[in-house]
């Protein structure tokens, strides 16, 4: 293994951002692959969750008019409505989930370690194709990825129940301090504890790793300055994500004061292409975090990617 380039110990993990980026612009078949191995899981599964949600209303013959009545002008009605609505419909969104989301998770895990593999081999021609090997990191990614959220919800629920109680004034500031505060503090632990999961299918390829449980304890293995670059990236792909969030929120929003010359179709058809303007960049993005990483491994610990075994590299 080669000792790192001289400078790279006080290279910012964002410095080179720009450059990667460009790289990334520059290969559109790349951004194409990722993007679509991720739509051709995620328009099916919107469509079933949609068709799924139709039949379970009229099934169960709930009322629609629960949400179509929600008073979107007064927020503290409009949240009591939508308490009131999803009492009814939270069983019966709970029963199909339980055979809904164990089938979604195990199609995700196979299309995205198929497409992720993919991604690799075409970020670098030298990277060996092991699908297998990547479903399972997903696998992992996705479970540790559901805890994470599971613990922001339950969190929200703990500051809901205590800050906005039947019979008493609600405690607003209260209640949006402790959700702010929690969001960000599961944002930087999801950002914190995720990078591991994103290196380990690159050290899997570049260092020939014996399995996947070797490929993830070397990722916590490689020491304070190239761990600190990869936290770095994380952290701020994980506020760029934010960024898209809230630019995509305005480009949705800015055509309402012109709506009644635009027109509903009109609207909807801007919404619609913000979403997917957020979904591709985002992919996007997620593309460029990949070879910011593959570029510091080379910094860090080899010059050129799996061209040849880490013990030659040492060797030599």
């Amino acid at each position: 293994m080669t000792a790192p380039l001289r400078g790279t110990q006080s290279l910012r993990g964002t410095q080179s951002f720009v450059a990667q980026m460009g790289w990334v612009f520059s290969r559109p078949l790349l951004l194409a692959i990722e993007v679509g191995w991720r739509w051709v899981f995620g328009i099916p599964f919107l469509a079933i969750c949609w068709i799924s949600m139709q039949e379970m209303i009229s099934k169960n013959e709930l009322d629609p008019s629960r949400l179509a009545s929600i008073d979107l002008q007064n927020p503290w009605v409009a949240s009591v409505q939508l308490a009131h609505a999803w009492s009814a419909y939270r069983p019966v969104l709970f029963g199909g989930i339980t055979w809904v989301m164990p089938t979604a998770a195990l199609a995700w895990v196979v299309v995205s370690g198929l497409g992720r593999s993919l991604v690799l081999k075409r970020l670098d021609p030298l990277f060996p194709f092991r699908p297998v090997r990547m479903m399972v990191l997903q696998a992992i990614w996705l479970v540790l990825f559901c805890a994470t959220w599971w613990g922001w919800f339950a969190s929200m629920h703990w500051v809901a129940a205590t800050h906005i109680t039947a019979g008493a004034e609600p405690d607003l500031i209260g209640y949006f301090a402790w959700l702010i505060f929690l969001s960000l503090a599961f944002f930087s632990a999801w950002a914190l504890l995720s990078w591991p999961l994103t290196i380990a299918p690159l050290l899997s390829l570049l260092e020939d790793e014996d399995s996947v449980l070797s490929a993830l304890g070397t990722s916590f293995r490689l020491g304070r300055v190239f761990t600190g670059k990869l936290v770095e990236i994380n952290l701020v792909m994980g506020i760029v994500n934010l960024a898209l969030l809230v630019l995509t929120m305005v480009l949705s929003a800015a055509p309402l004061p012109f709506s009644d010359q635009l027109g509903t179709d009109a609207l909807h058809a801007i919404d619609l292409l913000a979403v997917v303007f957020y979904l591709v960049a985002s992919d996007y993005f997620q593309v460029v975090r990949l070879k910011g990483f593959l570029e510091f491994w080379k910094m860090f610990r080899g010059s050129e990617p799996a061209s040849q075994p880490v013990s030659e590299q040492s060797a030599s």
